[in-house]
């Protein structure tokens, strides 16, 4: 029988709609960067006030990292996420509303604790829609969302910021996630048997290859007993958890330390700040690539790490003395820091699927404390300091701990052969 192509209605239906349903997501999480001056001018408080609103989201986010893994597992992905985006999206719009530090604390922590089973949620329906030799490109695209929210919510918000005010800011910008939820909930499906708009040969594509992966995973690590004691597990914790601390330190933070570079107006710093994060749309997406290839995780998570550390220190040894290249190195940090894909790829090729939602959420849920401790730190030490650079001098340090303990990590290769549509053919002549 002639060889047949498999379809791939799965990447540009899946991908699309779930890519920026977390896009909307990143700009309800990190659109704060851009309103600190403003809330301390109005509200009254600090830099280390504002660092501790932008960190005390990740407190909240901690609470449905399990329960919204689980609920994706075994109830459905579509539903929970369709809940959280209309809450989440009232959440957003009710932070332009509040009148004090501690008003704006509570809405940060609520708006924490609804999104935080949307990522676990999310890559548990990617696992029911991409076997392993693509999913780590599956991932990357998806994790884009990051980048590509960060960096249209520079402009966007520099815009409104012009003509409007902070307020109107977390209005505008909490409104579409309402919107997203009508799209979600008619173009995502929990599973290929679900979906009626995916033909037959993609359907039984992807569960024969998924269902063959899940039975070797599953030989490695059949019970949440053997998880806890999983060399990789725990050193994937504590990989993200320190990965966590740097980025969203960075992320979080970036507007003011491209203003001080270039002492440029808000609108100026909302599109300098789109650069880094096209940087980092490039790097996760040549990076998962090649992991996909090879399937070398250990290298393609500490390596990156690693060298993010290097350019973010160069960036601080270049200063406002050398702004421009301090830029380009804080750019070029960014583009290897964007690691995440890889991540959770070698997560779901280490973990059974049986006890994969536990081992998301629990990672997931204690990893992202590093966001509150990054962004807090790099505020508490710009009041105790009177400059940025001894913040950045400690996510430095969080990203050299991170590249080293995923050094220690232990390849595993998954290696189920990749079924063709040939076979399928064969089968069920």
């Amino acid at each position: 029988m002639a060889a047949q192509a498999i379809p791939t209605q799965r990447w540009v239906r899946i991908i699309p709609i779930t890519f920026l349903m977390y896009t909307i997501a990143f700009m309800d999480r990190n659109n704060i960067a851009f309103s600190f001056s403003g809330m301390q001018k109005d509200l009254a408080f600090a830099a280390t006030g504002s660092g501790l609103a932008a960190g005390i989201f990740f407190f909240g986010y901690l609470l449905l990292q399990v329960p919204g893994a689980l609920l994706a597992e075994k109830w459905s992905a579509k539903r929970f996420i369709m809940a959280a985006l209309l809450v989440w999206g009232v959440m957003a719009m009710a932070t332009g509303f509040v009148q004090n530090l501690t008003q704006l604390l509570i809405i940060r922590f609520l708006l924490g604790v609804v999104e935080g089973g949307v990522a676990p949620a999310a890559m548990i329906l990617l696992t029911k829609w991409f076997p392993l030799n693509e999913r780590s490109r599956a991932n990357a695209l998806f994790y884009l969302c990051m980048p590509v929210g960060s960096a249209i919510t520079g402009p966007i918000s520099g815009w409104i910021l012009t003509y409007y005010d902070w307020r109107m800011l977390f209005i505008l910008e909490g409104l579409p996630a309402v919107v997203w939820a009508v799209v979600w909930w008619f173009g995502v499906d929990d599973s290929p048997r679900q979906a009626k708009w995916i033909s037959p040969a993609e359907r039984d594509y992807l569960e024969a290859t998924i269902e063959a992966e899940r039975k070797e995973i599953k030989a490695e690590t059949p019970s949440i007993r053997q998880l806890v004691h999983n060399r990789n597990v725990i050193l994937l914790l504590l990989v993200f958890t320190f990965m966590l601390t740097g980025y969203y330190g960075y992320g979080l933070w970036l507007p003011t330390v491209v203003k001080a570079l270039s002492q440029g107006s808000i609108m100026q710093v909302g599109w300098l700040t789109t650069i880094p994060w096209i940087c980092a749309m490039i790097g996760s997406v040549l990076m998962a690539m090649r992991a996909d290839k090879t399937r070398d995780y250990k290298f393609y998570i500490a390596g990156p790490l690693l060298t993010a550390a290097l350019f973010l220190t160069l960036s601080v040894l270049a200063g406002q003395a050398r702004p421009v290249l301090a830029f380009v190195a804080l750019s070029i940090c960014m583009g290897f820091m964007s690691c995440h894909a890889i991540f959770w790829t070698a997560l779901s090729a280490y973990v059974a699927e049986e006890v994969l939602a536990v081992a998301m959420g629990v990672i997931n849920a204690v990893a992202n404390l590093g966001g509150f401790f990054g962004p807090f730190l790099v505020g508490y030490l710009i009041d105790w300091t009177g400059t940025i650079y001894c913040g950045e001098a400690a996510l430095i340090i969080a990203l050299i701990i991170a590249g080293c303990f995923a050094m220690l990590l232990r390849n595993r290769l998954v290696t189920t052969k990749t079924i063709k549509a040939t076979d399928l053919a064969a089968a069920a002549d």
